[in-house]
């Protein structure tokens, strides 16, 4: 029941819906939820319509959620409020809500992945018909797909020019601080209310690392030179952040376009990606260049398995997969490594490597990471030239000369326990070349 939970349920409350936006600060929807003139209630919900799709009960992204929603409760505490957290289908979850408590208006930030879009429309519905304002905004990218536009109205789908009009129509207002942390006293004052446990939720407590919330001035100024090196500490480790809220993207991006403009184009990279789902759906399950689609892979699943497992012979490979299954992250640059060997080497199915990514990736995006998998098979917007195919030693020799990324994932290196090369490399390029110019109708360079 939810209508003891409120002093007087006929008292009329907004509320704020908290989705991928998990934070107190700077949150673009929730500020503007407590500049209402009601008390607002807010709430989260565990998905069971997402839950039900993962297959790992020691899932490390639930773990960094339910951790996520914790430290907002411990924030809010002191102050008399409580989070309000759910396990049900969103749809459900508020017809309970608008049942047992006097809904005055719904805000929420908005989420532009397929399923959020479907969601969002069917409670969008219930809240119309019941005569109830449903207010979303702008929060989990800076600039949304109908702001950066070429002149004729029509989308960019190459990086570069993107960029460059990305940059021209920013806005010193899009980059706003949004001070929701200042105003939570406006929130429902109520007895502390628990949040459901990983195992009520049907999962286990893991052993999820939480990068700090916070990008050092150093590393930024840094980060152009070191970024690609596995075994240097020069990534920000924001991705995960970002997927889930955590921290503010406007604020990063101010902190970048300050220090670090290289990382700022990253950060523009991530809203390209995001941007390209918004204008082109259909990427979700097929190439943005249709006529990759033609490409029959080879789909070898005992080779697919040697990929997942790390076992492939080549080491900057392993390392990167088993990096990926230890601690659920992986390096971007082994991410481009290890994509390109899977679709280019073996000639496997991108979107085999693409769902596997999902799966275990903690900071899985599915703008990004779509992306990134389309980008290295060649079949995406801005995508590397299909003749593009990474050389695992070379990529090894470049960007970590001394070993010492491969040492820590790979320690039988140089024993017999190490297995040989599944494949020549030099023989699977000319192959993935011949397969691709077969297909695309074009000669091999």
């Amino acid at each position: 029941m939810i209508n003891h939970l409120i002093p007087n349920s006929d008292q009329p409350v907004v509320v704020f819906w908290f989705r991928r936006d998990l934070r107190l600060h700077d949150n673009t929807g929730l500020f503007h939820a407590l500049q209402q003139p009601l008390p607002v209630l807010p709430v989260f919900i565990f998905d069971v319509n997402i839950l039900e799709d993962l297959n790992d009960r020691r899932d490390r992204r639930v773990d960094f959620i339910h951790r996520a929603l914790q430290d907002m409760q411990r924030q809010l505490l002191p102050l008399k409020k409580s989070l309000l957290v759910f396990h049900g289908r969103p749809l459900e979850v508020f017809r309970q809500l608008l049942q047992q408590a006097n809904v005055a208006a719904v805000f929420t930030n908005r989420d532009y992945e397929p399923y959020a879009l479907q969601r969002d429309a069917a409670v969008g519905r219930l809240l119309q018909e019941q005569g109830i304002a449903w207010h979303t905004f702008k929060d989990h990218i800076i600039l949304e797909a109908n702001e950066v536009l070429k002149d004729d109205g029509s989308p960019y789908v190459v990086y570069t020019p993107y960029s460059k009009k990305w940059k021209e129509v920013v806005r010193e207002q899009d980059l706003r601080h949004f001070p929701s942390e200042k105003y939570l006293s406006r929130l429902l004052t109520t007895e502390p209310l628990p949040i459901p446990s990983l195992k009520e939720l049907g999962f286990e407590p893991t052993d999820v690392q939480v990068p700090p919330k916070q990008v050092s001035k150093e590393l930024l100024r840094n980060y152009a030179r070191v970024r690609d090196i596995p075994a240097a500490q020069g990534t920000s480790r924001m991705s995960v952040h970002l997927r889930f809220g955590t921290v503010s993207i406007r604020e990063l991006m101010r902190q970048a376009q300050q220090e670090s403009p290289k990382y700022a184009n990253e950060l523009i990279w991530r809203e390209f990606y995001s941007y390209i789902l918004q204008h082109f759906p259909r990427v979700v399950t097929s190439s943005f260049r249709e006529e990759y689609d033609r490409i029959v892979w080879r789909n070898q699943p005992e080779e697919f398995a040697a990929w997942c497992e790390g076992r492939t012979g080549f080491p900057i490979v392993d390392a990167g997969m088993r990096e990926l299954n230890a601690t659920s992250y992986m390096h971007n640059r082994v991410r481009m490594i290890t994509a390109s060997f899977l679709t280019k080497d073996l000639l496997i199915d991108w979107r085999w490597g693409e769902a596997y990514f999902a799966a275990r990736l903690l900071d899985f995006e599915l703008a990004s990471n779509n992306g990134g998998w389309q980008w290295a098979a060649s079949c995406g917007v801005d995508g590397a030239p299909y003749f593009r195919i990474f050389n695992p030693s070379e990529q090894q020799r470049r960007f970590d000369p001394q070993g010492a990324y491969v040492r820590q994932w790979v320690p039988e290196l140089g024993t017999d326990k190490y297995p040989p090369p599944i494949v020549d490399h030099h023989a699977a390029r000319q192959r993935a070349l011949d397969t691709y110019a077969r297909y695309l109708g074009r000669l091999t360079p």
